[in-house]
């Protein structure tokens, strides 16, 4: 979490033989099996609105347990999570789109990665080597390119 590397992914999933269409109802497949699956392992446990992952209920309650998980997290006193690993981002942004660290915390308690990241953070991963309002050096396939 420190922000240094990509620990997010995401995918796509169909089975043909597992619609809404073709069952006239909600689909079973080894697709509905590993989101479960996800659940369980993130979440440490499965709940009915699990099986509706588009509904209101479903959205709150993940919700719910997210934060709760990030309680446990930044508390002073460290306890064993039990496997629930599924933790809101710590944001909130205002009515006029301002983003700011939730809680008033600055960094993440376990790296001290600042929870919005630093300039100085993007500037290394694309290879920047200085930054100035009105000139910018990187380097691009090996060779140094400025815009300016």
């Amino acid at each position: 979490m420190e922000g240094t590397r990509d620990t997010e992914i995401a995918m796509g999933a169909y089975q043909p033989h597992h619609t809404w269409a073709r069952k006239l109802s909600r689909p079973l497949g080894k697709v509905y099996g590993y989101r479960m699956s996800l659940w369980q392992e993130h979440i440490g446990l499965v709940e009915e609105c699990f099986k509706q992952p588009e509904s209101l209920d479903c959205v709150r309650r993940v919700r719910t347990l997210s934060e709760q998980n990030w309680s446990q997290y930044v508390a002073d006193e460290v306890t064993d999570m039990k496997g629930h690993h599924l933790l809101r981002y710590p944001i909130e942004v205002d009515q006029t789109g301002n983003v700011m660290p939730l809680s008033g915390r600055t960094d993440f308690p376990d790296v001290n990665g600042y929870i919005l990241g630093s300039l100085s953070d993007i500037r290394n991963s694309l290879g920047i080597r200085r930054f100035v309002p009105w000139e910018l050096s990187f380097q691009c396939m090996g060779e140094n390119v400025s815009a300016r």
